[in-house]
């Protein structure tokens, strides 16, 4: 028989909704305040620049450090990690870690192309970023942190970003920095997904994933696990792998469907099936989304970000919190 760890959750709070005045910010640092007294692991934010405004992620980031004292804190995911200037942004997270008393999680992400909603070309010629760049951009960001961040008086000669003798201070507490990768592969792309994971594999310390089947998301951990292998890297013990999951909680399934569906098509402006609302998504009743989260656990998801959809973001949750999370206790 498997024993089966207890998965550590996080709460991913809605700070697009700033913008379309379906929350506010002290009902933000309230939600985090309240995750944090209820047993929650971790508190996340959105982020996005022009493409899907909101509240920018740093800015209400360095709000929760003071906010809060032990969650754990996060961009889920920082898909902005390309359109920043890489040297600017490792100093803004040694701060943040300093601010959070060392409680932070750097989780990059190379951006989308524009399949997931948004405008995300108008973007990044905005910023003047050829999209094609943005995988070696982020390369570039994780490599400037992790070097900026544990020593002095460094120098980095990369494609994008070049500078010398440059002391990054404060110091983060946290030594080394927690740098992870989010992933939302095609399984009909494998040549893509192939190099996603292997970055995966030679960069991070985790892994978070978005709209996998259980079977998909064991498949992708394999192959992490088997890429950092043949790199000559040893994934540590503590390595988390992550999935980003829609969350709706109804008695009524039918109802927390036309839910989810109504909220994800808003959000995205695109159509969204049953079949991706049900990968995508734990919806109905609490036992039911249980059952979807043991069945991650089952092929090696350590950690669950949950993103609560659908109207009554409070209410939703207090019963997730009521009804949901004691079930790993």
């Amino acid at each position: 028989m498997t024993i089966l760890q207890r998965p550590r959750f996080g709460l991913v709070l809605p700070n697009r909704g700033v913008v379309t005045g379906t929350i506010t910010v002290e009902e933000m640092l309230t939600l985090a305040r309240q995750a944090e007294d209820g047993g929650w692991d971790s508190v996340w934010v959105g982020d996005s620049l022009l493409a899907k405004p909101r509240l920018d992620a740093l800015v209400l980031l360095g709000a929760l450090a003071t906010h809060t004292k032990r969650v754990r804190l996060g961009p889920a995911s920082f898909t902005s990690t390309p359109l920043r200037n890489a040297l600017q942004l490792a100093f803004q997270w040694c701060s943040l870690d300093v601010m959070a008393q060392g409680r932070m999680i750097f989780n990059a992400s190379q951006g989308t192309s524009g399949h997931s909603g948004g405008a995300f070309t108008n973007e990044y010629e905005t910023f003047r970023v050829e999209p094609s760049s943005r995988m070696r951009r982020m390369e570039e960001a994780i490599e400037i942190l992790r070097l900026t961040s544990a020593r002095e008086h460094v120098s980095y000669e990369g494609e994008y970003n070049r500078f010398s003798e440059v002391t990054v201070l404060p110091r983060p507490l946290q030594q080394p920095l927690p740098i992870w990768i989010s992933t939302g592969t095609d399984p009909r792309k494998p040549k893509m997904t192939a190099r996603a994971l292997r970055r995966v594999a030679n960069y991070a310390d985790g892994w978070m994933a978005i709209r996998r089947t259980p079977e998909l998301f064991a498949s992708n951990l394999a192959d992490i696990r088997r890429y950092a292998h043949e790199g000559g890297r040893v994934l540590r013990d503590d390595f988390e792998a992550c999935l980003f999951l829609d969350i709706n909680i109804n008695d009524d399934r039918e109802q927390a469907f036309k839910e989810c569906k109504q909220f994800l098509e808003k959000y995205y402006g695109l159509e969204f099936s049953r079949e991706i609302i049900e990968m995508q998504v734990a919806f109905g009743s609490p036992q039911a989304c249980i059952e979807r989260i043991r069945e991650f656990m089952r092929v090696g998801a350590t950690t669950f970000t949950l993103r609560i959809i659908g109207p009554g973001t409070q209410r939703q949750f207090e019963r997730i919190s009521r009804e949901v999370l004691p079930a790993f206790a």
